[in-house]
């Protein structure tokens, strides 16, 4: 091996040859990668984002339809927008002198206008040279020959390069968000993208929902060296995953973007990463943690509570959920309304005491001495 530079040909009699290498690289094709390590599978690292987009799967693009938002305009009546007269006349002078080079009426219809000669306004005029005669305000005159570099050019250009907010925000209403076309929005640069279980990327796992991806790792078809390597990281995957479908959220794809969760999935994420460190002594306060559940994932919330509480925690949840009161170890209410009518703590003790407080409109509700209808109460608090 060192003889041949970390490369080997094993010459088996009767049989093809085999050829090994300690470098990551593709003997045949050279394509190369560098030692594998838990960064080059980060979005977030250098050493693993797509370098096109920076790890942000997608890129912003200056979008025709924004641009020319109304076809049935005519480039006089300014139907590129991001060139409507504002302050100066630069833009409009110089969109007449490319309608005169190449002779596009710029009083018929956008729609109407032929491809080719739009092109030539949207995408520029690539090594031709135009005659262009500018006269601002003040009366001065510059003319002569330069290249035009398009309408969507201009735009993208005026973005990255600007150093006015204002202008960076006026560009930016022409521009949409697109897939980078490197990394397919997957975030990852290819090399990472390379690297495959079971024919699958890392990013195509967590396209998966919880539920989905709990499957997934426990149908995995590993050899007996490979399960003895992946052990504790499959025991450690399966329990994250478990601890967000013991809260509720398995149908959650992992790449889910966190600014599209409601506010109980995000507290229901924060829960799911508490009972992963399995820290004890810590005080947790929880608002409403239980809305949107449904009943079943509800018991199930109700476990978990318990579960960090047996571990030695203390937890303290504002709820309304009747059973979520219940399992409580003690109850505060307060009220004996909302707002500028409550502000008292009305009972407290274990839910029991509390239903047989008669002060408490609470604890007739839990009771059954009082019936649900369309009457909101006061918020409850209590410590699990």
């Amino acid at each position: 091996m060192q003889l041949g530079e970390g490369k080997v040909i094993i010459d088996v009699m009767g049989e093809e040859e085999l050829l090994f290498s300690e470098h990551h690289a593709c003997p045949y094709c050279g394509f190369s990668i560098e030692e594998l390590e838990p960064r080059m599978f980060s979005f977030n690292s250098p050493f693993g984002a797509c370098p096109d987009c920076d790890g942000l799967g997608a890129r912003l693009e200056v979008d025709r339809d924004l641009v020319i938002p109304n076809n049935e305009l005519s480039l006089r009546q300014h139907a590129i927008a991001p060139w409507e007269p504002t302050s100066s006349q630069y833009y409009p002078q110089l969109l007449e002198a490319v309608a005169n080079h190449y002779g596009i009426d710029m009083d018929v219809p956008v729609k109407d206008l032929p491809e080719e000669k739009m092109d030539k306004v949207l995408l520029g005029s690539g090594k031709d040279k135009i005659y262009f005669r500018y006269k601002n305000d003040f009366g001065r005159v510059q003319e002569g020959y330069i290249p035009f570099e398009g309408v969507l050019r201009n735009i993208e250009r005026r973005f990255k390069e600007t150093s006015s907010d204002y202008i960076r925000e006026q560009m930016q209403k022409y521009m949409s968000e697109h897939h980078c076309p490197t990394c397919k929005g997957h975030r990852l640069k290819k090399e990472s993208l390379s690297v495959l279980i079971q024919g699958v990327h890392i990013s195509e796992t967590t396209a998966l929902s919880v539920e989905d991806a709990l499957v997934f790792f426990d149908e995995l078809d590993l050899t007996e060296k490979e399960a003895a390597i992946a052990r504790l990281i499959l025991r450690e995957i399966r329990e994250r995953l478990g601890f967000l479908a013991n809260v509720g959220l398995e149908y959650l794809t992992l790449s889910r973007a966190a600014g599209t969760l409601s506010g109980g999935e995000a507290q229901r994420i924060r829960l799911a990463t508490q009972i992963g460190s399995r820290l004890t002594g810590v005080l947790y306060i929880l608002d409403e943690p239980s809305i949107g559940l449904h009943q079943r994932d509800n018991d199930r919330l109700i476990e978990t509570l318990k579960n960090m509480r047996e571990i030695g925690n203390t937890l303290i949840v504002v709820e309304h959920d009747e059973d979520t009161m219940i399992a409580a170890d003690y109850l505060i209410d307060v009220g004996p309304g909302a707002g500028a009518h409550g502000g008292e703590i009305v009972a407290a003790g274990t839910p029991e005491e509390v239903m047989n407080n008669p002060k408490s409109l609470t604890g007739q509700y839990l009771a059954g001495r009082n019936s649900f209808h369309c009457h909101w109460n006061a918020g409850k608090m209590m410590a699990v």
